[in-house]
């Protein structure tokens, strides 16, 4: 994550990530804030939050410190040096960072973005003192580790992470083009979180040393601690810890450093990858916290969000220029800004849809917005906040973000005061203050040779874009292992790792069921903690049950049963949602079609009867299917750019061939759809929608008998129907591996697939194979990952698995990798897969088994987790206490039956090993795996 809006999210989604304490569990007190706070003698403020719902533990530790503290020449560095932290400290061998916390049943990882990078662990509670020791250690005894090699190792997987997230993605350059062009030269918001090839490849081990020193004492830190714990015991290990880790480095507070445009900046470039224009228009706002931003994403929401929205109705209604505007109000430490983002449909310019945006605020202008516009959007906050801080992850860094930056972890209840203070005029006046009539940015990416689409009176982005043959690697110098480590002095032998302690038992919820005259059952878990409710209704058969001449009419299904009703239009049925504070959504997968719901505990029959509304009184409104239509091509015409999509989509063609439904896209191809009719939709609806086939799944603050209840009308209205599921062959096992390859000239990456058709989730060999898997591919710590990543620094990750679904699905190891190290990176691969078959060390079981059975404290936190365990339940038929059964299965693995398992569907001389990327450079070396030429093969959706 390298940009703050991911981590606000416009205002909302994360604003209440903080604390709930109610006088008794269940009800409905107010929020209040349930923290201490305290700063130790060397800097370090300490925020403790107590919530024993769960037994774990999440920590976060944000240093106020990101991309915007670096100056030009020297770009890239917080992210970089973010990295660094991961690989060893004094007392933490190299790679044990993810290893041990792994081992402990936890997860952990780091984000840097403009302003901030913060570290974090979730772990069960016995494994508290093992994340503080580690904490600690990279805190204050980590700087002597660093070595040429270990750096030049994160520098390459760095320069590999910019060629897979920017340089060989659709319009990823917009972020370099916008910032260089909002901001000033010398502007700490003018360069990229991710920073510039050259200053990355430049860096130096003393520029670690330098930024650690400067950034990285106790004294620019905030550690929170949130969950199942006794504050007065943690503190002494804290204390412990962290106490004698000295202050370093003076990091001077900032005053907000707003912008402003002179004249609107219109910029152009050509993409390698988009197969549809897209345009970005930006004005300068203000910085976080202001009276500004608050309303700022309100207009942003009221612009853009919406049936009733001006953007929406002129740019998709009416012109169809697009399917879908994008608007957000980014405020962030210094300054923000305000964005407007259109992905234009196939055959229109970017021309018309500026024109069409200026039309859509001239709307805004002449029809003002209503109170209820307002109400809109205060009405769905009380859920976001209650989502929100279901969530000790979420907790922790929003207790860490406030206390950076406001200096008071409460801060929420301002910010929540804030929110609400928001009036129409506020959003009014922030429109003429910074959007009406005055300057912008506006970016215009167009496919390579479409200059006819550009915004007009654009000129050309200054782009650098690396060739592949400049796609070099810093060089790794000689290690020399023989020189040791310099050791800080320390009042204890920090060495020792700290005991964990008995792990927490695994309280498995309780799950109640009932079985509907008509067919329905119903799978529930009440959890009182807070006063949500979450809903999935799952209906079997989805994609599985299209016609292969007509592909996606179950996603185009569940695109248009949400748009309205026999009795309310869509926009009356999408503001009832919202007044609700409610969320519902539907979608197709391979073997389901779903509808959902998350609303607040005390509107759950309310929000019952608009789902029940909407599953049997559809309204198959013809616009709306039009619009749906137009959409779905031009998706499928933009995955089209995304070389991880073509991956995939041509292995599942590979593996299950042209006449096997599972094959093809459950959005269908562009020829199927332009064929589809609303009478299709109608026709699958009433062939294969039936109570019989169908799940209801319940996670929340409600009781059995309510939500049986809110059941007895769809129990009465819907009847049950025969429903006929097609037959097809299952294509015969690859018996000899084959190379296949993908063309996309001047792809900075290069696409690894392999694999092949394993096993249905039926079989009861699944589960064993997954455990197997764990350590080849499918964790942090796998083998794959570590040789690709961490030895080789080819790419950003490597991993692998098998898919889970009723029909046969594959098992798949997939990365995506340097151009030039393609070869070698396939070879890879196959060689890993040999070495596993031969067994695994018992010291690589004994991490397996603790990280998936220590991991189970963490499975139940969210009502996500408790809705997601309860369909597995039921779609394959699994008993309640299944999870245990699954503990079972890991204890008992021996090495004998891990390399059982191993030889039996790891066989690397028995898949498709498919390459994306460029075969002018590449193809030919894949000879060279042995097995035979390289077949080129064609991509058409």
């Amino acid at each position: 994550m390298k940009n703050k809006k991911l981590f606000r999210l416009g205002m909302f989604i994360f604003l209440s990530l903080l604390l709930y304490s109610c006088s008794k569990k269940g009800t409905q007190d107010r929020l209040t804030i349930d923290y201490e706070k305290y700063t130790m003698e060397n800097g370090l403020e300490v925020v403790l939050h107590v919530d024993k719902s769960d037994p774990i533990v999440s920590t976060a530790i944000m240093y106020h410190v990101g991309s915007s503290r670096e100056v030009p020449g020297k770009t890239g560095f917080a992210h970089l040096f973010e990295h660094m932290l991961f690989q060893e400290s004094e007392n933490i061998p190299e790679d044990e960072y993810f290893k041990k916390i792994q081992n402990a049943g936890g997860t952990l990882n780091g984000f840097t973005t403009n302003d901030f990078t913060t570290y974090f662990e979730v772990v069960p509670k016995n494994a508290l003192e093992l994340v503080l020791w580690m904490e600690s250690d990279r805190m204050g005894y980590f700087i002597n580790t660093v070595t040429p090699e270990s750096f030049a190792i994160q520098q390459n997987v760095v320069l590999n992470e910019k060629r897979q997230g920017v340089d060989n993605r659709p319009y990823g350059h917009t972020g370099y083009v916008i910032d260089k062009n909002l901001y000033p030269e010398g502007h700490p918001y003018s360069w990229q979180v991710i920073g510039e090839m050259e200053d990355v490849k430049n860096a130096t081990v003393e520029d670690v040393k330098k930024f650690y020193n400067n950034y990285y004492g106790p004294n620019n830190a905030t550690l929170v601690i949130a969950g199942d714990f006794n504050p007065d015991s943690v503190k002494p290990l804290v204390q412990k810890y962290f106490d004698e880790i000295k202050k370093h480095g003076i990091v001077e507070e900032r005053e907000a450093m707003s912008v402003s445009l002179y004249e609107s900046k219109r910029l152009y470039h050509e993409d390698n990858f988009a197969t549809v224009p897209e345009i970005n228009m930006v004005w300068p706002t203000s910085e976080e916290f202001s009276n500004d931003a608050y309303a700022l994403s309100y207009l942003a929401e009221i612009l853009s969000d919406g049936k009733s929205a001006p953007l929406y109705k002129v740019l998709v209604k009416e012109k169809k220029l697009t399917s879908r505007v994008i608007a957000y109000n980014n405020a962030m430490e210094l300054t923000g800004s305000f964005t407007i983002t259109v992905r234009a449909n196939e055959g229109h310019t970017l021309k018309e849809v500026e024109n069409a945006v200026h039309e859509a605020f001239r709307r805004f202008e002449e029809e003002g917005i209503a109170q209820k516009d307002i109400d809109k959007v205060k009405a769905s906050l009380e859920r976001q906040f209650y989502n929100a801080i279901n969530s000790l992850f979420y907790k922790s860094l929003q207790l860490s973000y406030y206390n950076t930056f406001t200096n008071n972890p409460g801060f929420i209840e301002k910010d929540i005061e804030n929110i609400k203070a928001v009036t129409l005029e506020d959003v009014l006046n922030v429109y003429d203050k910074y959007i009406k009539d005055k300057p912008f940015v506006v970016t215009s990416f167009v496919p390579k040779g479409k200059l006819d689409l550009v915004a007009v009176n654009s000129v050309r982005a200054d782009i650098i874009e690396e060739t592949i043959e400049q796609a070099s690697e810093v060089e790794l110098p000689e290690s020399d292992t023989d020189e040791e480590i310099q050791k800080t002095f320390s009042s204890f032998d920090r060495s020792v790792e700290p005991p964990q302690g008995p792990d927490p038992l695994l309280s498995v919820p309780d799950v109640w069921t009932a079985d509907l005259s008509n067919g329905i059952r119903v799978y529930g878990i009440e959890q009182d903690e807070l006063p949500l409710v979450s809903i999935e209704l799952v209906v079997d058969g989805g994609f599985f049950l299209d016609d292969t001449s007509k592909m996606g009419v179950a996603n185009l299904i569940t695109d248009i049963m949400s748009e309205g009703t026999e009795n309310k239009t869509p926009e009356e049925l999408e503001d009832e949602i919202k007044l609700l504070g409610a969320d519902i959504y539907m979608y197709t997968t391979n073997e389901e079609i779903i509808i959902g719901a998350n609303t607040l505990s005390r509107n759950f029959e309310k929000t019952m009867d608009l789902l029940e509304e909407i599953l049997l009184e559809p309204r198959w409104d013809q616009e709306e299917f039009e619009l749906k239509k137009i959409k779905t091509i031009n998706e499928l015409i933009q995955s089209e750019a995304n070389p991880t999509y073509i991956a995939s989509i041509v292995m599942k063609k590979l593996l299950y061939g042209d006449d096997h439904i599972m094959a093809y896209d459950t959005r269908g191809n562009k020829s199927s759809v332009a064929n589809i009719t609303i009478e299709d939709l109608k026709a699958f609806y009433e062939k294969n929608f039936s109570p019989d086939l169908t799940t209801i799944h319940i996670a929340g603050n409600v009781k059995k008998d309510r939500v049986l209840g809110a059941l007895e009308s769809l129990e009465e209205r819907w009847q049950p129907k025969e429903v006929v599921f097609p037959s097809y062959t299952i294509p015969e096992p690859v018996t000899e591996s084959k190379v296949c390859f993908v063309d996309i000239p001047g792809s900075k990456q290069s696409v690894i697939n392999v694999g092949y058709l394993a096993l249905s989730r039926l079989n009861p060999d699944y589960y064993p194979a997954t455990v197997m898997n764990y350590k080849l591919g499918g964790s942090f710590a796998g083998v794959l990952n570590m040789i690709l990543r961490e030895e080789k620094g080819y790419t950003y990750g490597a991993r692998s698995g098998f898919s889970e679904q009723k029909e046969i699905a594959p098992f798949i190891a997939s990365s995506s990798v340097r151009s030039n190290a393609t070869m070698e990176s396939v070879n890879i691969f196959k060689t890993a897969m040999e070495n596993y078959r031969q067994g695994i060390s018992s010291e690589d079981l004994e991490f397996t088994k603790n990280a998936l059975i220590k991991s189970n404290a963490r499975r139940f936190e969210t009502l996500g987790s408790l809705v997601w365990m309860l369909k597995t339940m039921s779609k394959y038929d699994l008993p309640f206490d299944f999870i245990k059964n699954e503990e079972s299965m890991v204890r008992n693995m021996t090495p004998e039956k891990h390399q059982e398992f191993a030889q039996k569907y790891i066989v690397p001389d028995k898949m498709i090993y498919l390459v994306v990327g460029d075969a002018q450079t590449q193809l030919k070396s894949l000879k060279g795996l042995g097995y035979g030429e390289p077949v080129l093969v064609s991509y058409r959706n």
